[in-house]
């Protein structure tokens, strides 16, 4: 078994070398849908989220108004509030679902999914006591594959994103601004990554890194799957 976590910035790829790597025979799951799972009604995290930002941030539904959550976290400078509610709840569910990949195929590369790993860390390690559980995440995951790229790619890829969505351009471009501000450069995540993925928007090289890292996860895979240690 082999857990590791891929990561990068908005608009870097993750997802794409994620469906490579599922296509290959990797376990993926994204930190984005279990987030949004997570803070349905009826979840703690959603109780959590309206005790701390109002009945504003509920739509007529009665579930978030993610948009106007969104604002409120970045505008007003709350997002490591935010982050402490759902980040939790969210790591917890990744576990879970790890074990339950393992105890099926215990030779599985299961894959997490998480634009924020490095964040998360930091925030959980700047945040107390209420945290600190937390503060500890890299040691959950064995691998850290890094995806990046330019980071006016980034951009454009995010706004090209969620102008399908409804967003206007000049709205799109500030929001993606805001959430890259709160996010580690990825020249001080390369360091600490294992693997980095170079995405230019080049999709066939993408492919062939990818490619050639696949059978390096399978063996890490294997060899702790018979006992061995990670070195």
């Amino acid at each position: 078994m082999l857990r590791v976590g891929l990561t990068g910035g908005l608009g870097s790829g993750k997802s794409t070398v994620a469906q490579m790597l599922r296509q290959l025979g990797a376990e993926v799951i994204e930190s984005d849908e279990l987030g949004r799972a997570l803070m349905e009604p009826g979840n703690a995290a959603y109780d959590e989220i309206v005790r701390a930002f109002g009945s504003e941030v509920v739509g007529a539904d009665g579930r978030l108004n993610r948009p106007r959550l969104a604002d409120l976290a970045f505008k007003d400078n709350r997002v490591k509030e935010l982050n402490a509610i759902v980040h939790p709840a969210v790591i917890e569910a990744q576990a879970e679902w790890m074990k339950q990949i393992f105890a099926r195929d215990p030779m599985a590369v299961a894959v997490v999914v998480s634009a924020l790993i490095f964040e998360v860390e930091r925030d959980a390690r700047e945040g107390g006591a209420a945290t600190a559980a937390y503060a500890d995440l890299r040691k959950r995951i064995d691998r850290v594959i890094l995806v990046t790229a330019p980071d006016e790619d980034k951009i454009a890829r995010y706004v090209a994103r969620v102008c399908t969505c409804g967003m206007g351009m000049e709205k799109a471009e500030a929001d993606a601004r805001s959430r890259q501000a709160h996010q580690i450069p990825d020249r001080e995540k390369i360091g600490r990554a294992d693997y980095v993925l170079e995405n230019g928007g080049d999709l066939d090289s993408l492919r062939q890194q990818v490619e050639r890292l696949w059978p390096q996860l399978k063996q890490q895979s294997n060899q702790r799957s018979a006992g061995g240690s990670l070195k």
